[in-house]
């Protein structure tokens, strides 16, 4: 799944060639792209309109897009966002006028007044879109799902404390949880918890504040390292021109199981968190020790 780092690649792959043009028409190939919303209904909603800004929040893309109201108007222009997640496999490919054929798996084309098409590519079809109508919209919309931002500055390491504070839940599962912190997926939380030597099973609320400084500082870290190498292409993931990310030749342990630690030499392992595959050196990351009694209370129960 492309994360903040691969969503942020494609925004800024695209921004230079979307911002200040008119999306002249939007063709919803797919229905469920946008269900329930009858795709006729969105394509309406958009077409004609000035594309203002490219954003990126937590994995989501927004095309922010200004009112067709002409002018002379006496209330302000409400303006309209519509609102993209890639899920699984989703990609945004870029086609200038005179390029070939479109690609496979197209769900959703973009015609820019320029001739430029940008193509929503999905094999397997669980990328989503919604049409917002104003920016408190587009807030609940955020507030509903997301939580703080880690490029953001409020994402502080006393944020973190406040966020972690009582919670037993493992490190690895509080990172992916999106209400909490945005963006960050499978691949940076691993990234992140070696960098910062905590073991992924340890209890987020258990971890001390030089811990959480630390693990805060990771995130920031592994997140622009895997913006500066342009995102990680493990299957699916390509910039909007087609070329693949290059993060996963930097990978410290993820998807390195039985290779050694570039830190101690150790062997990396391969461990189930959070039902998702994660990688962690022992060594460097010790494994929480099991609370005392709890062997004798689980026999006991069983």
């Amino acid at each position: 799944m492309p994360e903040l780092p691969e969503v942020e690649t494609i925004r800024r792959g695209l921004a230079a060639r979307v911002e200040g043009r008119r999306l002249e028409r939007l063709d919803i190939l797919d229905p469920r792209f946008c269900a329930p919303a009858p795709p006729a209904e969105l394509e309406a909603a958009v077409w004609g309109r000035r594309v203002s800004g490219l954003a990126r929040r937590g994995k989501y893309l927004v095309w922010e897009l200004e009112d067709g109201t002409g002018p002379g108007t006496v209330e302000p222009p409400e303006p309209l966002f519509l609102v993209l997640h890639l899920r699984m496999t989703g990609n945004l490919l870029l086609a200038a006028p005179g390029d070939p054929d479109e690609p496979p798996h197209l769900r959703v084309r973009f015609s820019l007044d320029s001739g430029d098409r940008v193509l929503f590519t999905d094999p397997r079809r669980f990328g989503t879109g919604v049409v917002l109508r104003g920016t408190d919209a587009r807030e609940a919309y955020f507030a509903a799902r997301l939580g703080v931002e880690p490029l953001h500055p409020g994402f502080t390491a006393e944020a973190l404390r406040i966020l972690a504070a009582g919670r037993r839940a493992p490190v690895k599962a509080f990172l992916l949880s999106q209400e909490r912190i945005a963006g960050v997926g499978n691949i940076y939380a691993d990234e992140a918890l070696f960098r910062a030597r905590i073991h992924p099973l340890r209890p987020v609320g258990s971890l001390r504040r030089p811990q959480l400084a630390a693990l805060r500082d990771a995130v920031v870290e592994s997140l622009e390292a895997g913006i500066d190498a342009r995102g990680a292409t493990i299957d699916d993931f390509r910039h909007p021109d087609g070329a693949r990310g290059s993060f996963q030749h930097r990978f410290l342990v993820h998807r390195r199981a039985g290779e050694p630690c570039p830190a101690c030499g150790g062997e990396i392992v391969k461990l189930r968190v959070a039902q998702r595959g994660t990688y962690v050196c022992e060594r460097c990351q010790p494994r929480p020790r099991r609370p005392r009694g709890a062997g004798s209370r689980r026999a006991a129960v069983a």
